[in-house]
């Protein structure tokens, strides 16, 4: 059993204790793959790490780790290292948003998400990328969202950092091309995770008035995607065709829209 443990492949997943992280970790599993699990409630990831094990016999790791502190991606590579592991698949999920103006929104706050959507997935990226492509193996799924195509008045920051998943992404897949190592940038639109609570986005029209879909499909549709190689997926016609406008539209008529969605109904 420890010889096949050694010789499967790993995935580590950021943001894996719920929503669409918890979900992409259940189908690397099914398929035989390891988990390394990251986030920072260690008792879901202990009890999602304890399933996997039972329901798919693969090894499963629980590590505990705040993305917002700089030093946790170092940290996770170090630990991964010291057991003598490797990762084959990288899978930046964790990332959070906040609904309000610039201006008015705790700045710390704002850092901490750019720390999070941003520098963590761009360090733990480049630690973990040289040692695929020297094994000529391996990929990146990167989680970002339908706000990377287009600015995002009242959570400006979020879709910027969104953008940046989606640019650095792209530009990695074009980068790796012939390489055997495959990067995919996942853009979801509205989802049912915890992650509309968090940003102040229950109350919100981009909630109430858009199809809302399931993290379990959101999950499966990335998780196909990247299998065959594609450089983006979007899941849902309804995103796609978003998406697609949002490119499209003029600007100043993508911006109020944007920004009447971000609000709520009294706003």
């Amino acid at each position: 059993m420890a010889d096949a443990d050694a010789l499967r492949p790993t995935a580590l997943v950021t943001g894996a204790s719920g929503g669409i992280g918890l979900e992409l970790a259940r189908l690397f599993a099914r398929d035989g793959h390891g988990l390394v699990l990251v986030a920072r409630r260690g008792d879901r990831l202990e009890a999602l790490a304890a399933e996997l094990r039972a329901a798919h016999g693969v090894p499963a790791r629980a590590l505990a780790a705040d993305l917002a502190d700089p030093a946790a991606p170092a940290r996770i590579h170090a630990e991964i290292a010291a057991a003598g592991g490797r990762v084959d698949v990288l899978v930046n999920n964790a990332g959070f948003g906040l609904r309000g103006d610039f201006a008015a929104l705790d700045e710390a706050e704002q850092m901490a998400m750019l720390q999070v959507n941003v520098l963590a997935l761009a360090r733990l990226t480049r630690r973990f990328l040289p040692a695929m492509v020297e094994r000529r193996a391996g990929g990146v799924l990167n989680v970002a969202s339908t706000a990377a195509f287009q600015p995002g008045p009242r959570m400006a920051v979020y879709y910027a950092s969104k953008a940046f998943v989606l640019s650095f992404s792209e530009a990695l897949w074009s980068e790796l091309a012939g390489t055997g190592v495959a990067v995919t940038a996942l853009c979801p639109g509205p989802t049912a995770t915890g992650f509309q609570s968090r940003a102040g986005l229950e109350r919100s029209r981009l909630f109430r008035d858009l199809r809302v879909m399931d993290a379990a499909a959101v999950a499966r549709a990335g998780y196909r995607g990247f299998r065959a190689g594609r450089r983006v997926v979007i899941p849902g016609p309804a995103n796609r065709v978003g998406a697609a406008l949002a490119r499209l539209a003029p600007g100043g008529l993508v911006l109020r829209l944007v920004r009447a969605l971000n609000s709520q109904a009294d706003e």
